[in-house]
């Protein structure tokens, strides 16, 4: 089955959970775009990478505060589960359920 689709997900911040819809489209030679949309905005996904069921991308959070992010994923079924890395905030969890 094909990771791309619409999620709805949480991430867990130190801010507390926040949720948000990450849109995946795969495209060509491994490579997906998409979007991440939730309560402070939306982030484009950049270089994203799927390989099998593993993605993996970045995105610029300008919301609440200018940041880079480094986000890793594995979807099965039609849950994605995996992590957002969020520079000094470390680490944080992201799950999510793919819309029918």
């Amino acid at each position: 089955m094909s990771p791309g689709g619409t999620y709805d997900c949480v991430t867990k911040t130190p801010l507390g959970n926040q949720a948000g819809v990450l849109t995946v489209v795969p495209g060509e030679a491994g490579g997906f775009t998409g979007n991440i949309a939730g309560d402070l905005g939306s982030m484009e996904v950049i270089d994203g990478r799927i390989s099998g069921n593993r993605l993996t991308w970045r995105m610029k959070m300008t919301m609440p505060m200018p940041m880079d992010l480094e986000c890793t994923a594995t979807v099965e079924g039609d849950a994605i589960t995996g992590t957002v890395k969020a520079g000094m905030f470390g680490t944080m969890e992201l799950k999510g359920t793919r819309r029918a």
